[in-house]
């Protein structure tokens, strides 16, 4: 499968920051640059006008952002602006920031559940998945969806976990529905 461009350009990121050892001030620049520009869009939509030239494009760049960045991010955003990819920084900036939290080790979880759970659930939950997972850290992410009748609905990356009664039930009426009847 092709990677997105997004992607790519994340990678060529990581790169330069495990090289430089700047991985998280690349992170915590790229999380500054793009509040900036999300308060900001008709500035990323300027930088993205077919009608400036590469030269004025990174000089209205580096009037915003010159001596607020690393040379490393500069360089890397004058690489984006050089190839028409900047209004991508947005995905880029995701992409590199689960390259970061996967390279600590750090597993992002999304926990459902029918209700609130407890504390001591969450501990309970957070020290099973510390245990079945190569993870040191985890950032969880505790929601409610009543819809779940009970039970948990647990996504980590592409991977789900669903003991929920609502799947239960969903898996127990497919079976039914492939009952056929003498």
């Amino acid at each position: 499968m092709a990677k997105l461009v997004s992607q790519v350009y994340a990678e060529a990121l990581f790169g330069l920051g495990v090289e430089n050892g700047l991985l998280d001030t690349l992170l915590e620049e790229l999380n500054g640059m793009c509040e900036i520009l999300g308060k900001n869009p008709q500035f990323v939509t300027l930088l993205g006008h077919p009608e400036l030239d590469q030269k004025e494009k990174t000089a209205v760049f580096d009037r915003v952002f010159d001596g607020e960045i690393s040379k490393e991010l500069n360089g890397f955003c004058h690489l984006l602006l050089e190839k028409g990819r900047f209004g991508e920084l947005f995905a880029i900036r995701e992409d590199y920031e689960r390259r970061c939290l996967a390279y600590h080790k750090i597993g992002v979880v999304y926990v459902t559940s029918a209700e609130e759970l407890s504390d001591a659930q969450k501990e309970n939950i957070r020290q099973k998945l510390l245990a079945t997972t190569d993870f040191v850290s985890l950032q969880i992410h505790y929601q409610v969806d009543a819809a779940l009748i009970g039970g948990l609905k647990i996504q980590i990356g592409d991977r789900v976990v669903d003991s929920s009664i609502q799947n239960r039930l969903k898996r127990m009426k497919d079976s039914l529905m492939r009952v056929s009847l003498s």
